[in-house]
């Protein structure tokens, strides 16, 4: 059910909201980890293929932010001023906009997904990608729409109906993968489907579809204290769609940025071959499970902050940042010992290539690093997404990774020929500017008074 968070411990409705969203994405995390198991036991130029494609796949989760992140302020505030009819309607308009943004965005990529996945290494590997990649990229409307509807139940402070939906789709999504990819299903020695790794593709959209249903669901029957009309889907706001674009889209260009770097970087990996490719890919779903409570206390606390800058609260909604500040970066510390101590024995998990596991393992030690640094900035920043003040994540992102990290590469890798370990290295950099950038920020006035 909705909950009010404009009164009450912070530390306690900060738990209460991120949590089960923790839980939830760390269930949906952990589906993308089998997802690399099982593809592991194809080859690792496969998982190199898959990691080409996702990597290039989330540079248009950019278009998801913008109208994602303008969501959160439009519908919390909304909310929290006890205003059910503007709630509804920014509902609606972000299921509708999101899925035609997702639609013209898949066909558009599905032209250039070929050429530009062959910048990144040889013909096979690429070709198991596409495999891989088309049917996800089809089904980008549906995932899109997905994130909007647990998202609308989280700003109206309900957090443990989207759990309880990740969960048992992400239960799923394991269960089908072994199914679907192999001609006989691993322990159970059953027939399979032997769709190789398109199969791990298809077991992710069935699983978002069914998750994009139920949400559906619950948002329009009623139960929540809301009551999201089906017919207004089909009519477009120009106010409130404008709004949607506007104030995310300091953040959507942001993350298009930082996805685009991420890209820049996967180029420099790849100069170490195919296996670090696979390094890199299986190194960064382990991180995965570090940016949960980073997502999670993100998405709480700003949920926080948005209903409590509708009711006039400033002071709460300050406090909830550093509160989740303080408590994330604990989290990443714990993290970072268990990876620096078990680091060879995760990545063994996922290969049995001593390449793979050597350069993997050194990835996670150096890359923790800089965890600590993002968890506290990450904490602050839900006074700007809750604001509607994104103008921060932009700034942050164009200095941390076009000014600081992808210039270090050049002189780690291109003018002195280092290691790849300086690749890994360069990420430490990058974290520790984007916390000042965000501390910058957070001091200033700029998102007290920001009302969407």
């Amino acid at each position: 059910m909705s909950r009010d968070l404009t009164k009450g411990n912070i530390f306690h409705e900060l738990l209460i909201m991120s949590i089960p969203t923790m839980i939830g994405f760390s269930f949906q995390m952990f589906y993308g980890i089998v997802d690399i198991f099982w593809i592991g036991k194809i080859s690792s130029e496969a998982i190199a293929g898959v990691t080409i494609f996702t990597t290039i796949f989330w540079v248009i989760e950019s278009l998801n932010e913008i109208i994602g992140v303008s969501s959160i302020s439009l519908i919390s505030q909304s909310f929290g001023k006890n205003d059910i009819e503007r709630t509804n309607r920014a509902i609606e308009q972000t299921i509708t906009f999101k899925f035609i943004v997702a639609f013209i965005a898949a066909i558009l990529l599905s032209f250039f997904l070929k050429p530009v996945m062959g910048i990144f290494a040889e013909t096979h590997i690429v070709n198991l990608g596409l495999e891989y990649g088309y049917i996800r990229l089809f089904f980008l409307p549906i995932m899109f729409s997905s994130f909007s509807a647990n998202t609308a139940l989280r700003c109206i402070g309900d957090a443990k109906t989207p759990m309880i939906i990740m969960i048992i789709t992400s239960i799923l999504n394991i269960i089908l993968d072994p199914i679907l990819i192999f001609d006989r299903v691993p322990l159970l020695d059953i027939p399979g489907f032997n769709f190789g790794i398109k199969g791990a593709a298809i077991a992710t959209i069935i699983s978002q579809s069914i998750a994009f249903i139920i949400a559906f669901y619950i948002l329009f029957s009623g139960k929540e204290g809301i009551k999201p009309s089906i017919k207004n889907l089909f009519k477009l706001d120009k106010k409130l769609d404008y709004k949607l674009i506007t104030i995310g889209l300091p953040n959507g260009i942001q993350v298009f940025l930082r996805n685009l770097a991420h890209s820049v970087i996967l180029k420099f990996v790849s100069i170490f071959g195919s296996t670090a490719i696979a390094a890199f890919g299986i190194g960064g779903r382990i991180f995965g499970f570090a940016f949960m409570p980073l997502i999670g206390f993100s998405m709480g606390g700003s949920a926080i902050v948005g209903q409590s800058l509708g009711d006039d609260n400033i002071d709460r909604a300050k406090k909830t940042g550093l509160v989740a500040g303080f408590s994330l970066t604990v989290t990443m510390l714990i993290f970072t010992v268990i990876v620096i101590l078990f680091g060879d024995n995760i990545i063994g998990l996922f290969t049995s290539d001593v390449e793979v596991i050597r350069m993997g393992s050194q990835f996670l030690e150096y890359g923790t690093i800089g965890l600590i640094f993002i968890g506290f900035g990450y904490g602050l920043t839900t006074v700007f997404s809750g604001s509607g003040f994104n103008m921060p994540y932009l700034i942050s992102t164009t200095i941390s990774r076009w000014i600081i990290q992808i210039p270090l590469l050049l002189i780690f890798i291109q003018l002195f020929d280092l290691p790849i370990k300086w690749v890994w290295i360069s990420f430490i950099f990058g974290d520790l500017i984007e916390l000042f950038v965000f501390y910058f920020y957070y001091r200033s006035d700029k998102w007290k008074f920001k009302r969407v």
